[in-house]
């Protein structure tokens, strides 16, 4: 491993120049930084589209925005990339896949997607919680729904199933599952999800 003196260092002794620094800062940590043009960006920024990066980084080398998430470092993360580049590409096919999208819109829609992921653990924080309340120890509800739902998880990998038969595949006909998805998770929760996503869209774009 090399350190570098500064920014500046890092960029011009790379050839692929990952951008990853929050969008409200993105301004201070990169001023001043010259980036040749025969540099390749990858901006991973969520909310910072390739124009606005271009323009503050002054720059006509190739740009190309991803989204990698935690699991890329188990070489197990699909990750997201427009405009499809092949030396982008290939790097992320090395790291668990990529994933090329048409266009700036449908890159939004993924990295809105991308923002349910907490949501999936507090969902299982909040079964925890109520298994609490009815008496059971927080350490033997927290290791169950860990075993249960990494066995669902496992069950992703078949790619031959819609993610609607692998949920009907897991119910029985007016059986517990079928109960809770139809009166939690229903067309007012469903809707109220979808509300979400459109607003969290509408601040991407």
């Amino acid at each position: 491993m090399r350190t570098c003196a500064g920014n500046q260092e890092v960029v011009d002794r790379s050839e692929l120049v990952i951008i990853a620094v929050r969008r409200q800062d993105r301004h201070d940590a990169l001023a001043g930084l010259r980036v040749a043009e025969d540099k390749i960006v990858v901006n991973v920024m969520a909310g910072v589209g390739n124009d606005d990066l271009r323009r503050t980084l002054a720059t006509d080398a190739p740009l190309v925005r991803a989204i990698p998430l935690p699991t890329i470092r188990e070489r197990r993360s699909v990750t997201v990339v427009y405009p499809s580049h092949p030396a982008v590409d290939s790097f992320f096919e090395h790291l668990g896949g990529a994933l090329p999208v048409a266009d700036e819109p449908a890159f939004n829609v993924f990295s809105a997607l991308t923002g349910t992921l907490t949501t999936h653990y507090a969902y299982l924080a909040t079964l925890t919680s109520w298994a609490a309340t009815h008496g059971i120890p927080s350490d033997d509800a927290d290791r169950y729904l860990r075993s249960l739902f990494q066995g669902l998880g496992r069950s992703l990998s078949d790619q031959t199933r819609s993610l609607q038969q692998l949920a009907a595949d897991h119910e029985t006909p007016n059986g517990n599952n079928e109960r809770i998805r139809t009166t939690w998770f229903d067309q007012a929760n469903s809707d109220a999800l979808k509300k979400a996503l459109d607003a969290l869209l509408a601040d991407l774009r």
